[in-house]
């Protein structure tokens, strides 16, 4: 044989795969491989599936892989910090799987490379996903330090989602919780800079904003701007990993209550304002150069 793949329907009969097999060469036409396959009732355990032949395999090779159902496994990836429209597109441009996509909270899929046979539905994944989320919550939620202010694992993914968009330096996840964690306990805003983004993007169907924010758009007020409104927003704003799921649920120890990017990878944290204002001026003076 020749490499090549072959796709086998379900609810075919043993003879229909069989003859399937010959007219695409891979069989002799003659019977002396598949008598003793029919007569051993093997042939009644031909798998429907998708299945990559290499070359130099056998008839009785080719029958006894269909048989065990050594089908090929295809896989998606969802990275950590993905949105639900980013979500969707990647099921929907997924041409082996089937099916629609049901409506999915933001948040509610835990970030994983998924594996699938041809033909497995978009539903089955996001709900494969969706359990992995609430055990991995169940898990950590568990675990959490005492201390933190959080009502619900719910909360715990939206404040996740917010830091698992703000750094990506796995390190800097638990200052960074901490920072939002000791805005909220003095009745300051959050003001993170993502929720601004999906709040916009919430109100024109997901579409990317595809350029930087605006003093405008910080003052435009959405349901999850941390500018305008107090408090966690209503919902995730992404899918956050488990770094900082674990972030969120054990923030570091520290008083800042403010942090900007560096400029060459992670941010700067500061107490005071004015400490603050300082490392935004050396932020945008990196900038310039």
């Amino acid at each position: 044989t020749r490499d090549t793949t072959i796709v086998i329907e379900p609810h075919q009969g043993s003879q229909a795969i069989l003859q399937q097999l010959r007219d695409a060469a891979l069989l002799p036409a003659v019977w002396t491989i598949e008598l003793p396959f029919l007569l051993s009732g093997r042939a009644r355990q031909l798998k429907a599936g998708e299945y990559a032949l290499t070359a130099g395999m056998t008839p009785a090779d080719i029958l006894e892989k269909i048989a065990k159902g050594q089908v090929v496994i295809h896989k998606i990836s969802i990275p950590e910090g993905w949105n639900i429209w980013q979500v969707r597109a990647a099921f929907l441009a997924e041409p082996l799987l089937t099916g629609d996509i049901p409506t999915i909270a933001e948040g509610s899929i835990f970030p994983d490379t998924m594996r699938f046979q041809r033909g497995a539905t978009r539903a089955s994944i996001i709900t494969q996903m969706q359990k992995h989320m609430a055990e991995v919550l169940d898990k950590e939620w568990a675990a959490r330090d005492p201390a933190i202010p959080l009502k619900s694992p719910q909360d715990a993914v939206i404040l996740a989602s917010i830091i698992e968009k703000e750094t990506g330096v796995a390190e800097e996840r638990p200052m960074v919780a901490a920072v939002f964690y000791n805005r909220l306990k003095i009745g300051m805003k959050l003001q993170s800079d993502p929720t601004v983004v999906y709040g916009l993007q919430a109100i024109h169907d997901g579409v990317p904003l595809g350029r930087a924010l605006t003093s405008v758009d910080l003052a435009y007020d959405t349901p999850h701007n941390s500018y305008t409104r107090e408090g966690l927003p209503p919902t995730p704003i992404c899918s956050p990993g488990l770094a900082a799921i674990q972030a969120a649920l054990h923030p570091a120890t520290t008083d800042a209550l403010y942090f900007v990017a560096t400029g060459v990878g992670g941010h700067y944290f500061s107490k005071t304002l004015a400490q603050h204002n300082g490392n935004v001026q050396n932020y945008k003076k990196l900038k310039k150069k």
